[in-house]
């Protein structure tokens, strides 16, 4: 049933404008779509994600959406090279070194677009 069906994700933002920018500007991001709801955006494999416009966007302390790469240093220099700061976390079995979490797993990173909202890259996750 919903395993048959496409997913995407929903990204809020309190200033639809603002965000926008930062989507284009830092993440070099356009969208392929305007909607009275908001802004669809594509990536790899016809993944999308809508951001839309709310009161509510920044208020989550999760991780809202991330990216999956084959080479995370090579993302994060393009992306601090475009003013994308990534945030760095000391939490009992999660600790970041200049902004990244390495374990068995993989690697990864996060950072938080202009609404406040947690953003993610990840290598073999």
């Amino acid at each position: 049933m919903l395993s048959d069906l496409e997913i995407y994700a929903v990204v809020p933002a309190s200033d639809l404008g603002r965000a926008r920018e930062f989507y284009q500007d830092k993440l070099g991001l356009e969208p392929i779509e305007e909607r009275r709801e908001g802004l669809i955006y594509q990536g790899a494999g016809g993944t999308k994600f809508l951001l839309y416009e709310t009161q509510f966007a920044g208020t989550a302390q999760n991780t809202a959406m991330n990216w999956a790469t084959k080479d995370l240093d090579a993302e994060m220099s393009e992306l601090r090279g475009r003013g994308v700061v990534f945030e760095d976390y000391d939490f009992p079995g999660f600790k970041t070194e200049n902004g990244v979490l390495a374990d068995d797993d993989g690697r990864a990173a996060w950072f938080k677009d202009s609404e406040g909202n947690i953003l993610a890259l990840s290598e073999g996750m």
